[in-house]
């Protein structure tokens, strides 16, 4: 077992989770003291070794949070809204980083975590890669620079066992563009055309979301005015990516002062 941080898992058996839990285990800063999967899955009370088929070791899948949580010093959450928010008041409870990666989430379900962020400090972001996060800034600067001839589009594909749209980090890049403007993203957000939709509304931001075999994730951001265009683009073609960045936000948030913090905060990229 490495040395560093105790570490839980949420959803061991996703592809996310499996990614973790490989980035930790071969980690010298952290280790695994426990994984989380649904009540009713047949992972439940197993060692997690063993469930990977590989040798015992040590590690065991838990269906209720209390126990690992009280041994851990962060858990690290690429699930679902509801569970995350449950998993929020345990984090809050052992006073443990609480690293969400879970897409998807609401006004009101992102409200639900401010309870927690009094008791724990909470790392929430649409997408965890270092890339990725420099391509906000960027949207926000190349934004704040354009007038309103410019259209914004967002373009964001998936593989096609993703099940929300736009995606977390789609949405990242709205927020980043809306906020440049002055405006909120609710107000101007345009997504899912189908019909006869009429032109285009001045100032409105435009999502697309493409879905299909493997992909990763890839992230346009399109700037478009008479004459010109301007794209900014993110491909992901590893998803270690998001792993580590989410290893690299338990790691930070240590010792900081219990509230919601991003990765703009975690990677130092805060103007």
């Amino acid at each position: 077992m490495s040395d560093g941080i105790g570490i839980v898992v949420a959803g061991a058996s996703g592809r996310m989770g499996q990614m973790l839990i490989e980035t930790i285990t071969a980690s010298d800063a952290a280790h695994l003291v426990g994984v989380l999967e649904r009540p009713g899955h047949d992972w439940i009370g197993r060692d997690l070794g063993e469930v990977l088929g590989g040798k015992p070791s040590g590690v065991m899948v838990y269906d209720d949070a209390l126990e690992p949580m009280a041994r851990a010093q962060a858990v690290i959450d690429f699930t679902a809204p509801e569970a995350t928010i449950a998993l929020s008041h345990v984090a809050a409870q052992a006073r443990a980083v609480h690293v969400i990666g879970t897409t998807g989430m609401t006004d009101d379900e992102i409200a639900a975590l401010e309870p927690a962020s009094r008791h724990c400090a909470i790392v929430r972001a649409g997408n965890m890669s270092l890339g990725v996060n420099l391509l906000v800034q960027l949207t926000k600067r190349v934004a704040a620079a354009l007038d309103e001839d410019f259209d914004i589009e967002v373009i964001e594909a998936h593989h096609h066992h993703k099940v929300d749209a736009p995606s977390g980090t789609a949405l990242m890049l709205g927020e980043a563009a809306a906020e440049a403007r002055g405006v909120k993203l609710s107000d101007v957000r345009d997504s899912g055309r189908d019909g006869i939709t009429g032109a285009r509304n001045r100032g409105h931001i435009g999502f697309t979301a493409i879905r299909g075999g493997d992909i990763v994730g890839e992230h346009d951001v399109l700037f478009a005015a008479p004459g010109e265009r301007i794209v900014l683009r993110h491909l992901a073609t590893d998803r270690g990516i998001f792993a580590r960045g989410a290893l690299k936000a338990a790691l930070w948030a240590q010792g900081k002062a219990p509230g919601q913090y991003d990765m703009v905060d975690v990677l130092g990229l805060r103007d």
